[in-house]
């Protein structure tokens, strides 16, 4: 759900550029452009990008009297690159101009989780990989000049391999498996010069859900494919009648303070280990989040440094994950959060026209909070363990210019931000009697989200 929040943001940003200029004064970074941008026309490029499975899996054993289980998420994650071909069409609408694509890609993927290790009555040790996927998808956005902003959804496929070792009896190996689904996202793509754009793009992807039963029908493997897909992509468009030539640069220059919304998905690898337990999984903790920036930019010809500042709320949770036979008798359940986050980061871009494509890096900060219960040979377990990290955070972003329907002025912009966070470790002692554990959490996320800016400097185009 969370990408559909900000697949729609994506949308209000697309909508909110009119063709018509305000009359007092010229609309913020508005700088003339040589022709009409036209996006109609064939295209093919290529993209790169990483991967991040949260596939929920339960293994279930019927050797006992009582069924045992685990439940966790099979978090597949890496690389990803690839190719894309399709074609647009531009046409006008009450909205203005509007694009209708279709797109098809096929990516090759290093996404890998041979991290999970668990017990269910015996050590199990998790192996699943995505070696491929792809996807046929249609586009739907509206142009603005040579920055076009979509929606995007339609059909997925790809392969998918898991393999458990188990002390009994070995390794079982399920094999390539071809599963197939369906997918959606959004993107904003912004032309570079000539007939070459940018774009970047978030996707999810579900592959559906498989069952696999195996040594003579005692034990039972249940997985949910599940991908977030986060890429950058170049294309060349092959004909058409608008070929783009970037303007002077626009101005950046100044002070600025917005908000933004999207959505959050974390791999955190994780274990429990003491007396006996030496469990091994993935939290995955997944959500909305929202919140604001302020920043302050510097501008040199086309190239523009800042440094902004954000503070986030979070809805993301992970309550699937229990461990250690989980019986009534016998269980080891968590609940973790990730309540809230901040980051503070340069940014370093360049200005095409009145698009500015841009890098950002810097430090982050955050909440954890994990509930851990667990009951066994012994005194239970119930407590929750809470506090902030602090680590570093990479991403890119595009920011352009904003108003919809006239609402808003000539100094606001949009913009739509990938970042990868890391929160480094978090680690805790439980002690229950005579037994203690050691807790360990490793806080990683990936971020999607859209915004708007209201600058405070002179909505005029610089002159170098």
């Amino acid at each position: 759900m969370k990408y559909l929040v900000t697949t729609a943001a994506l949308l209000g940003t697309t909508l909110a550029t009119q063709a018509a200029d305000m009359a007092a004064k010229a609309p913020y970074l508005k700088a003339p452009v040589a022709s009409v941008y036209d996006w109609t026309g064939f295209y093919i490029g290529a993209n790169a990008g990483i991967g991040l499975g949260r596939n929920k899996t339960e293994l279930v054993s019927f050797g006992g009297a009582t069924p045992s289980f685990n439940t966790t998420h099979l978090a597949p994650h890496g690389a990803i690159g690839g190719g894309q071909v399709g074609y647009n069409w531009q046409t006008g609408s009450v909205f203005g101009p509007l694009v209708l694509g279709i797109e098809a890609d096929i990516q090759g993927a290093a996404m890998r989780d041979d991290f999970t290790n668990l017990r269910i009555g015996e050590t199990t040790a998790y192996d699943q990989r995505l070696d491929w996927f792809g996807t046929v998808r249609g586009r739907i956005g509206r142009a603005d000049g040579p920055v076009f902003s979509y929606a995007t959804a339609g059909y997925a496929y790809g392969s998918v391999r898991t393999t458990l070792n188990q002390t009994s009896i070995g390794v079982t190996d399920f094999g390539n498996r071809f599963h197939h689904g369906w997918t959606y996202g959004g993107g904003v793509e912004a032309a570079l010069g000539g007939n070459w754009s940018a774009k970047v793009e978030a996707l999810y992807v579900n592959l559906g859900h498989k069952s696999d039963v195996f040594e003579a029908g005692a034990q039972t493997l249940n997985t949910d494919i599940r991908q977030r897909i986060y890429r950058v992509g170049l294309n060349y468009r092959i004909g058409g009648n608008g070929v783009y030539t970037p303007a002077p640069a626009a101005n950046w220059a100044g002070l600025y303070l917005g908000g933004n919304a999207g959505g959050a998905s974390s791999r955190n690898r994780s274990s429990f280990v003491g007396s006996g337990a030496s469990e091994f999984f993935n939290l995955s903790p997944d959500g909305f989040i929202g919140g604001g920036q302020i920043g302050y930019n510097w501008q040199a010809a086309n190239w523009v440094a800042g440094i902004e500042a954000d503070i986030q709320g979070s809805l993301q949770r992970d309550d699937d994950a229990c461990i250690a036979r989980c019986l009534v008798a016998q269980n080891a359940s968590f609940d973790a959060k990730l309540p809230w986050l901040g980051t503070v980061r340069g940014r370093l871009g360049y200005s095409l026209g009145s698009t500015l494509l841009y890098g950002t890096a810097g430090y982050a900060y955050g909440g954890v909070k994990t509930r851990v219960t667990a009951v066994g040979n012994g005194p239970g377990i119930d407590t929750t363990l809470s506090g902030s990290r602090s680590g570093w955070t990479v991403g890119g972003g595009i920011e352009r210019p904003f108003k919809f329907f006239g609402m808003f002025g000539p100094n606001w912009t949009s913009k739509s931000e990938y970042l990868y966070v890391d929160l480094g470790s978090a680690s805790d002692t439980l002690v229950a009697g005579n037994n203690a554990f050691a807790v360990t959490s490793n806080v990683k996320q990936h971020i999607f989200r859209t915004g708007v800016n209201y600058h405070f400097n002179s909505p005029v185009v610089a002159k170098y």
